[in-house]
């Protein structure tokens, strides 16, 4: 039975990460094979310690919902605070490297980083020559733009993977120095995808900067599916992949974390997926209940509801893993 989480002080975000994560049986798999720290003051100290016992809490207890203090006091240690106001997508890198850094098993630092990490190729070419370099690096998420560069409308999650790899001109005073050349040229910046996790994450950028240093955000109907094959959405020249890996690259919607409210006052809650199950649940702090997914499509957003409910990281979860 799916337990909610008590409001602990502003933990709404918290709360929504902590759900996505232990729903998660892939990562509860990982989190049960952990270290026991010895001593109580280092129990109290060790994240995914603390993560397990709310877990076993969780699944234990009768009760509608549990409280998070304990992990919240923990976490409080590494400058996660009460009574703030967090981003989800910050939080969500800030646990997750912590959960990496206090795991000893070397094994389970690998296993963790492969359920979790994207991995890229960047590419920079030289338009006067042929000059080009390649870097490998990973990222926990796929931060996507929901607008394009003109500041328009980007209208699908689809879109805006293909915008995300599609290649930039580099011109003007955003010329990068060729060494070949010996000056600085035109270049052609792109990204490849190399490799997908497991479970994969998309932040949705849609709290944007202005000129004024202002932070406002973008609630615009923006639509994504129960189903996302991204061998049907990027092309050849975007992907730096093997067809073992490509193969796998077909996934199934596990969870929406969404935001409601403005940027300076606003509250998280979770959709997701049981994996046993197959319902859709709504993780609100204490309160959980089932809901279908046309509830899950109201987080799309709408232009004229700025306080209205939107998606802001959607979690996939490959439909066949290798």
């Amino acid at each position: 039975e799916a337990i909610g989480l008590y409001n602990v002080g502003q933990s709404c975000c918290l709360n929504s990460l902590l759900q996505v994560f232990l729903m998660n049986i892939h990562f509860t798999g990982i989190l049960r094979r952990i270290t026991v720290p010895p001593h109580a003051a280092q129990k109290k100290k060790n994240v995914p310690y603390q993560m397990l016992l709310l877990l076993e809490e969780m699944q234990c207890g009768k009760q509608k919902a549990v409280s998070p203090l304990d992990l919240a006091r923990c976490l409080s240690g590494y400058r996660v605070k009460l009574f703030v106001q967090h981003d989800a997508a910050q939080l969500f890198l800030t646990l997750w490297n912590l959960l990496k850094r206090q795991m000893e098993k070397p094994e389970l630092i690998e296993d963790l980083s492969y359920l979790y990490t994207i991995c890229v190729q960047e590419h920079l070419a030289c338009q006067k020559c042929s000059f080009e370099t390649k870097r490998n690096s990973s990222m926990l998420t796929l931060p996507l733009p929901v607008l394009n560069s003109s500041s328009r409308v980007l209208k699908t999650l689809e879109d805006c993977l293909r915008y995300f790899f599609h290649p930039e001109e580099l011109t003007d005073h955003n010329m990068c120095f060729c060494e070949q050349c010996g000056r600085k040229t035109p270049f052609l910046q792109s990204m490849k995808l190399v490799h997908l996790p497991q479970t994969l994450t998309i932040h949705l950028k849609r709290f944007c900067f202005e000129k004024s240093a202002c932070i406002y955000k973008l609630s615009h109907y923006l639509p994504f599916p129960q189903d996302l094959d991204f061998n049907a959405v990027l092309t050849e020249n975007q992907c730096q992949a093997d067809d073992n890996e490509k193969a796998a690259w077909q996934y199934e919607l596990f969870a929406v974390v969404a935001h409601s409210g403005s940027t300076s006052f606003g509250h998280y809650c979770a959709y997701i997926r049981s994996l046993t199950e197959c319902k859709w649940y709504c993780f609100n702090d204490s309160e959980v209940c089932q809901v279908s997914w046309d509830d899950v499509k109201c987080t799309y957003g709408h232009s004229n509801l700025h306080w209205g409910e939107t998606a802001y990281l959607l979690i996939y979860m490959k439909k066949h893993p290798q």
